[in-house]
């Protein structure tokens, strides 16, 4: 992901910051369908991860980045100690009315600045799990409340989907990541795979890469076969939204396997029609 977008916190309305980054995404649609308050704050939560994110991707000076990254914490605590800036101020009443943690918000901070201080290669298992933890499910921690989960099913689902949606992200950027100098996939895959090599785009190259990609494959359907469990469990009414996510998420993860992970590589990705159907499907049957 490369972005070359300001590290000045949005004063514009959410709903305006999302249309013209996320529009024809899986989660602008699914968020669509919600109804006002909980569309609202959905749409808050998307922003602010927008806004995070594009620091850390910006190409500014890593000190910079780190420094704005580190003025989103202390807004996020002035916001929480009842002082919120003005960027901030229009989150109060859905952080109010939903639960919203801060400690969420907080974690996903720490996720972005990950990749700040240096490009993360080939972190190991238990590193890229805590990456997963904070950029994706600590999003659904904060999404899961506001879709209306209880709260043992609310964080199951956050944990196990939140994985399953960046484990799909990271097999189907591997090219895209590489050129950025970043390489996701982790260092027990690549070594079981025989390739010794962080290098992102010398592993990129490597004919063992489909090897190294197959543990990553059988985690991702293992987070997406636990999500839907749970949300087999749960009303339609609380379950619309992240089923879509899911979905559009599953058929891209399906469409990474039938293509393959051996070079030439053509970007992934799922047509108009599949969408809608999708849409459509689990919005409105």
């Amino acid at each position: 992901m490369t972005s070359t977008s300001s590290t000045a916190p949005h004063a514009a309305a959410p709903e305006a910051n999302v249309q013209g980054v996320a529009s024809g995404s899986s989660f602008y649609a699914a968020m669509r369908i919600l109804p006002r308050e909980q569309r609202e704050a959905m749409f808050y939560i998307y922003s602010f991860c927008r806004q995070v994110d594009d620091i850390a991707d910006s190409d500014g000076p890593r000190p910079e980045r780190l420094k704005a990254l580190d003025q989103w914490r202390r807004d996020i605590d002035a916001l929480y100690a009842g002082k919120p800036p003005q960027h901030l101020r229009d989150y109060v009443p859905s952080v109010k009315q939903f639960g919203l943690r801060r400690e969420d918000f907080i974690a996903i901070i720490d996720g972005m600045e990950m990749d700040v201080p240096a490009d993360i290669r080939a972190p190991d298992a238990r590193t890229l799990d805590l990456y997963c933890d904070r950029v994706a499910s600590a999003v659904g921690r904060l999404s899961v409340r506001v879709f209306g989960f209880g709260e043992e099913d609310g964080i199951l689902l956050a944990h196990h989907l939140g994985r399953a949606l960046q484990l799909t992200n990271i097999l189907r950027d591997i090219d895209e990541d590489a050129g950025i100098g970043r390489l996701y996939l982790p260092r027990e895959a690549l070594n079981a795979a025989g390739i010794m090599s962080n290098g992102p785009l010398v592993v990129a190259s490597d004919p063992r890469l489909p090897r190294a990609c197959e543990g990553i494959l059988k985690q991702a359907r293992d987070h997406f076969a636990k999500s839907n469990d749970i949300m087999a469990r749960n009303s339609r009414r609380v379950v619309r939204a992240p089923k879509i996510m899911s979905e559009y998420y599953h058929a891209i993860l399906e469409k990474l396997v039938e293509r393959g992970f051996a070079l030439p590589r053509k970007p992934v990705k799922l047509s108009k029609a599949a969408k809608i159907f999708i849409l459509i499907r689990y919005a409105f049957i």
